[in-house]
């Protein structure tokens, strides 16, 4: 990726995780946050956590209604699920960009893979379910963002009835919840992470919000409070070293990149950003050599490639990026977000009946139904011209 994209680590979660409620832990590196260069960060609190999963009143009831179908000694575990997703006349959307907390979710019925847990979280406590995050294992997996590329990491949850004889469980014990099906029919492997952790990837989130937004100083407060509360969360590192990088502190983003690797040294993410910290610190050829290594890595995995074919789609070279996407589909022929992207290169070249044969590729393999109505009125509208 050029020095002018900056790669942003975030959790479609939907960022990505167990119950734990540890307290908050302070031992993070002293020398990666530096509070003097944004002293006003205070006036931007995070929410608490409290605040983040916080249900009113129709959000309770809805739970209740859902779990108690039968009776208030047996807990439909897909019976709460079933709902959450059928809340909306549409069902719930997905949003990649929906960073909210449980209540608002609830409200919004939209949500990307945090929210969603979040929400179904606070649901499944509410009427006495266990629940567990989980952070899925899945490879790189870039989105595009007012210039910016976002590396979207992935969580999920299983709900389930209390293994404690009291209450039986109804129509099965326990159920998982994702937006994306195709995550657990792969076996992606998955860690289960505490609830501290989940709290710093939606602080995490919403720190990329505030970046993307041009708003560095509540950026730095919602990464702070990431990093402060989980100092393993190598994502927060990351993000801190953008920041730095985009107030031109670039010896603070050098250290806060080296310390993510000091967490992973296999952190592709940080690896890249610190290339591009050295392009504008004219050290080229550290540069290059962390480049290819980079790249060399990264060659194939077909979002690689999309994200290239991506800028250089935003930058008007359109041959080239045909070229990438082609080179995506060659590592795996399924993905709409390459399908979708020959359609539209070959829509701006003016060849009309390639664009609507991948496009009706991109609809075959929609993995939800917003990408598939989506990319529907796409090929609807070249259809109508």
């Amino acid at each position: 990726m050029n020095a002018r994209v900056t790669a942003l680590l975030m959790f479609c979660l939907i960022i990505g995780a167990c119950k734990s409620t540890e307290t908050e832990t302070t031992n993070a590196a002293p020398t990666t946050l530096n509070d003097s260069l944004f002293p006003t960060y205070s006036l931007f609190p995070v929410e608490t956590p409290e605040e983040i999963f916080f249900l009113d009143e129709d959000a309770k009831r809805f739970a209740e209604k859902a779990v108690y179908e039968k009776s208030i000694l047996q807990k439909n575990v897909k019976g709460l699920v079933k709902a959450i997703f059928d809340h909306a006349d549409q069902g719930m959307l997905y949003r990649n960009s929906a960073n909210t907390t449980a209540n608002t979710t609830f409200h919004n019925r939209a949500a990307n893979c945090l929210s969603l847990s979040i929400m179904t979280y606070a649901l499944a406590e509410h009427v006495g379910l266990n629940a567990t995050f989980y952070e899925v294992d899945i490879p790189e997996y870039w989105t595009r963002r007012d210039g910016y590329s976002l590396l979207n990491g992935h969580i999920n949850l299983r709900v389930s009835v209390p293994n404690d004889g009291v209450v039986a469980a109804l129509g099965g014990a326990w159920a998982d919840v994702d937006f994306d099906p195709q995550m657990l029919r792969n076996y992606f492997p998955r860690n289960a992470v505490s609830l501290n952790k989940v709290i710093s990837m939606y602080y995490n989130n919403k720190g990329a919000d505030a970046l993307v937004a041009n708003s560095y100083t509540r950026a730095y407060s919602y990464f702070r409070a990431a990093a402060k509360l989980s100092p393993e969360l190598q994502q927060s590192w990351v993000n801190l070293g953008v920041l730095y990088r985009m107030v031109d502190e670039y010896e603070q983003a050098e250290i806060a990149y080296k310390h993510a690797l000091s967490l992973n040294n296999d952190n592709l993410t940080a690896w890249e950003n610190l290339s591009i910290l050295y392009i504008y610190q004219d050290r080229d050829v550290e540069a290059s050599r962390i480049t290819q290594m980079v790249e060399t890595k990264r060659k194939t995995n077909p979002f690689y490639h999309y994200i290239l074919g991506e800028q250089a789609f935003d930058s008007g070279d359109i041959e080239i990026a045909i070229s990438h996407y082609e080179k995506g589909l060659r590592l795996d022929k399924s993905r709409h977000e390459l399908l979708f992207g020959m359609a539209k290169a070959h829509h701006e070249l003016g060849d009309v009946s390639e664009a609507q044969r991948y496009l009706q590729q991109a609809v075959k393999h929609s993995p939800n139904e917003q990408d598939r109505q989506r990319y529907t009125s796409k090929l609807a509208a070249i259809a109508s011209r």
